[in-house]
């Protein structure tokens, strides 16, 4: 029998060559490209290992904190904290200490937002007209925020300029009827005006120049902003050209000349608090290591109580300042002069008449940004008069926002009326600041006002905060920027626009704080205190806070370095220990990415139009879903890359298995059993299949190394079984075929006939009736080629999963650029072999039909008529299997993805199309085949 067989393979080299090279193309690939989808695969796992290391392993917050979005898309906001007030007690933050495995747990109590001020600066020099004797600069202050789409107008601010003497009030007792002035007499105190320069007239009287130092209190209304407030500031003009202005410095009046006029303003900033343990801090995130001046913050840090001068309480705790106050507010002014303005003499409501009705020349405009206020104050240095203090009568506590679901996934967030005055609180002597303007714009978050003092105390007590340190949050330990979350503590607010409407109206910015604590965009804690500090700064409070301070818990595992298996495990144990023990809710962060969120703004009530912004949430376990989808996907694509190999080869085999059909049908009426006949054919094809194993053994390596794929031994080893397996299993169906061969199969018509068919009356007709007559030839074709185009489009869904609106993440997006290659190209090979398969069909179809299409072509048919006959055919085996692998691909994708997006049934429809191209692309080759047939010969042996 063996000698048999090599002299069946040798009679007949050319068909065995291409059947050896069908195997050996097949093996080879076969080996190649499974090297190239686990080289992906250690690249994607090595990827999520390398970058999923973040701060923090575990997120422990109050039970209950989850939000439904969190629920059902395991999606986390960012700058969660923001919104999370307190909820976890000292006890429970012990209890989580205790549990084995914590390596490091990081509490921050979220106090809420302060109020502080920034000093706003005009320099007016230019504005002067030194000629005159008294003029009044008119000062018409706008502030805009948002990239300048929110505009606020404000009360206009004078500054009257005098070349006349001055007296200025040197302080004394507020409750005398006279005080001291600088020419050393004493003046009656104006109750309207209070202590204020009097400009010396030039008969020697004097005249008050009021200010009315309007802060906006109310003990009705509440707290106004800075918007409301007027004000006249005086200034001498010197003769030697200098301004003269006189300052408070020190705890005592001081007469200032300077070479420029500058007026300066405050503008109230709020600036979120927070207390952390700072062991804590520095071994998460490195806090004392991002100190840039003063001093770190200490475990034993507290509030310090001394006394004010007048003997006032004070109490006051240490925190630490960012170098970064993440603030996009400008304030822009239009200067005026108002040359025949005379302030000296008049009362507070007469003057706003006559300074307001004053016609003027414009002399120019100013800008100052918030940001740069805050820096000016960074820049004099930590110390009592310097940088930096706030306010603590009252802290306010911004919730989380809400959204509506749109039918495109998109979140649109809830809009709330502006804030009312009274959230601010309302009149108290130690109140300093106002409301921040950007208050009276849209809400986006609720505002609750959280007294620091005992309702109703009788003994007022100024509560602040003061610098020791300044830190930079951008120098706290970095992390993979595939794993740096939003769920950071420190990480900046930025979002960018969505759309192109959108970036425009951004001016290709980010959106960030407004200043607004009722605003979309939260920024993160700024001020940072000590945990020590807190249950004396909130002694007698009646906030539910106060016992029980803690918003969440950030907790770093021992013995994990970053996303494996082995890792998540490990964490997931201690989780659960954390909530069994504590009743917390409780959040595995490792393995977390950004995941872009598509959010809609509502326009604000100061002139910010709508906007849809991509906001970066967090994904919740993303690189579990990862690596499992890539194991899926490998898996897929194996299996898809085998089976196609296989139908390849089968029709190759089944061709050649034709080819002899005389021989064998000869063979059976020797005697031979069909047995014998069947091993006849599978031992033909086994030895093909072996000698082309070793030569694939031979061309895999070299062959992977050109291509840059490491395929060990092992792998390359594995090509002989899988094209000895390969060719068995191609030659079992041919091979019972031939085993059942009668002796008259020899006479029969190699194309049966389609009985049930109609008869044709066009070639499209035609080619669906040749189609039918050899169902098996063309399901073989259209299954070969669906195969290729599932895989295609499975490539295109697990593409789709890391990249988009599934998984949605960065991480899974940079893992895409490992899987891309390497699975584009194993779906691009089975489309190809899928499309030779089709062209091996339609060719095999020619060459058993060539006496027939010989004939068409003697009563005239033309060879663009048969050449469109074939083509035809081309088209319906290709729109069969197009229609085929695109459905089986959206059924694999919806399995691999999860869902089914309208994205996906896109490319599976953009596949199908490419399919179809593709085969009547193929179908060129056998269509030329067909001006090389012998007619004249044809015609005769028929």
């Amino acid at each position: 029998m063996l000698g048999f067989i090599w002299a069946q393979l040798r009679g007949r080299a050319g068909r065995s060559a291409a059947l050896l090279t069908g195997v050996l193309v097949a093996t080879t690939g076969f080996v190649v490209l499974t090297g190239a989808t686990t080289t992906s695969r250690l690249e994607v796992t090595g990827a999520v290992e390398r970058d999923t290391r973040a701060a923090y392993d575990i997120l422990v917050r109050p039970h209950g904190a989850r939000t439904p979005l969190e629920v059902e898309r395991g999606l986390v906001r960012p700058n969660y904290l923001s919104g999370l007030f307190g909820g976890i007690t000292p006890a429970q933050y012990e209890q989580v200490k205790q549990v084995a495995g914590v390596d490091v747990a990081a509490p921050i109590a979220m106090l809420g937002y302060s109020t502080s001020s920034v000093s706003v600066r005009f320099d007016l020099t230019d504005a002067v007209d030194r000629s005159l004797d008294q003029q009044v600069i008119r000062v018409d202050p706008t502030f805009t925020a948002e990239r300048g789409l929110s505009t606020a107008p404000s009360r206009p601010r004078y500054v009257y300029v005098t070349k006349r003497p001055l007296l200025y009030p040197e302080g004394g007792d507020p409750n005398a009827s006279s005080i001291p002035y600088s020419d050393g007499r004493m003046y009656p105190y104006d109750l309207q005006c209070g202590d204020v320069p009097r400009e010396v007239l030039p008969d020697g009287r004097t005249q008050p120049i009021c200010n009315p130092h309007t802060i906006g209190r109310s003990s009705d209304d509440g707290w106004t902003s800075e918007r409301e407030n007027w004000s006249v500031d005086t200034v001498r003009l010197l003769p030697d050209g200098r301004f003269e202005q006189n300052r408070w410095l020190s705890g005592r009046a001081e007469r200032v000349a300077t070479d420029q006029l500058v007026a300066t303003y405050r503008v109230t900033v709020p600036f979120l608090l927070a207390a952390v343990d700072p062991d804590a801090e520095q071994r998460l995130v490195g806090l004392d290591d991002a100190v840039i001046e003063g001093r770190a913050l200490r475990p034993d840090d507290t509030a310090i109580d001394t006394h004010l001068p007048m003997h006032v309480p004070e109490r006051s705790i240490p925190v630490l300042s960012t170098s970064r106050p993440y603030l996009d507010a400008t304030v822009r002014s239009a200067l005026t002069r108002l040359p025949q303005a005379r302030p000296a003499g008049l009362s507070i409501p007469d003057l706003e008449q006559a300074l307001s009705g004053a016609t003027g020349v414009k002399v120019g405009t100013e800008e100052y940004a918030l940001a740069d206020g805050y820096l000016d104050l960074l820049a004099a240095g930590i110390s009592p008069t310097g940088c930096c203090w706030g306010e603590l009568q009252t802290i306010f506590q911004a919730g989380a926002p809400e959204y509506d679901r749109l039918p495109d996934g998109t979140l649109r967030a809830v809009t709330r009326a502006p804030l009312a005055a009274k959230t601010f609180g309302t009149e108290n002597m130690y109140n300093f600041n106002g409301r921040p303007w950007s208050a009276d714009d849209t809400g986006f978050r609720p505002l609750t006002s959280v007294p620091m003092q005992p309702t109703g105390a009788t003994i007022d007590q100024v509560r602040n905060w003061r610098t020791v340190g300044i830190f930079d949050p951008e120098k706290l330990s970095g992390f993979s920027d595939l794993s740096r979350l939003p769920l950071e503590t420190y990480e900046p607010p930025r979002l960018d626009g969505a759309d192109e409407r959108s970036r425009q109206a951004l001016g290709g910015q980010p959106l960030e704080p407004s200043g607004n604590p009722a605003g979309y965009v939260s920024a993160p804690p700024l001020l940072l205190t000590s945990l020590a500090a807190v249950p004396k700064l909130m002694e007698g409070s009646p906030s539910p806070t106060r016992t029980a301070p803690i918003s969440a818990i950030r907790i770093r595992v021992a013995d994990v370095a970053g996303y494996t298996e082995r890792s998540a495990e490990r964490v997931r144990l201690i989780a659960e220990r954390i909530a069994d023990t504590t009743g917390l809710d409780v959040d595995l962060t490792i393995g977390s990415s950004p995941a872009p969120q598509t959010i809609e703004l509502p326009a604000g009530s100061l002139g910010r139009p709508d906007l849809r912004l991509a906001e970066p949430w967090s994904a919740l376990g993303i690189a579990s879903v990862i690596t499992k989808a890539v194991d899926r996907k490998s898996l897929v694509l194996f299996g898809l890359v085998l089976v196609v190999c296989a139908l390849f080869l089968g029709n190759a085999v089944s061709a050649a298995v034709r080819d002899r059909r005389p021989e064998l049908a000869v063979l059976a009426c020797l005697g031979w059993s069909a047995r014998r006949i069947a091993a006849l054919v599978l031992g033909e094809v086994a030895a093909l299949g072996l000698a082309a194993g070793l030569l694939a053994l031979g061309l895999a390596l070299p062959l992977a190394a050109a291509l840059g794929i490491e395929i060990s031994w092992y792998q390359a080893a594995l090509a002989v079984p899988v094209a000895l397996l390969l060719a068995l299993v191609a030659g079992v169906v041919p091979a019972l075929r031939a085993a059942g061969a009668h002796p008259a199969a020899a006479l029969r018509p190699m194309v049966a006939p389609a009985r049930w068919v109609r008869r044709p009356r066009n070639l499209f007709g035609m080619a669906l009736v040749n189609l039918v007559r050899t169902p098996g030839r063309t399901l073989l074709g259209a299954g070969a080629l669906a195969i290729g185009l599932t895989a295609l489009t499975l490539v295109s869904a697990a593409a789709y999963a890391f990249r988009g609106a599934i998984v949605g993440n960065l991480l899974g997006d940079a893992v895409s650029l490992n899987v891309r290659g390497a699975d584009t190209l194993a779906a691009v090979v089975t489309v190809v072999l899928g499309a030779g398969a089709v062209a091996d069909v339609l060719y095999l179809n020619v060459r058993d039909r060539a006496a027939e299409l010989s004939t068409l072509r003697a009563v005239g048919w033309t060879d663009t008529e048969l050449s469109r006959l074939v083509g035809y055919e081309g088209l319906l085996i290709g729109t069969l299997g197009a229609v085929a692998g695109a459905g089986l691909g959206l059924a694999g994708a919806a399995w691999l993805v999860g869902g089914l997006p309208t994205a996906l049934i896109m490319v599976a429809a953009a596949v199908a199309l490419g399919g179809v191209l593709l085969t009547c692309l193929a179908a060129l080759v056998p269509a030329a085949l067909l001006r090389r047939l012998p007619t004249a010969r044809l015609l005769a042996e028929e």
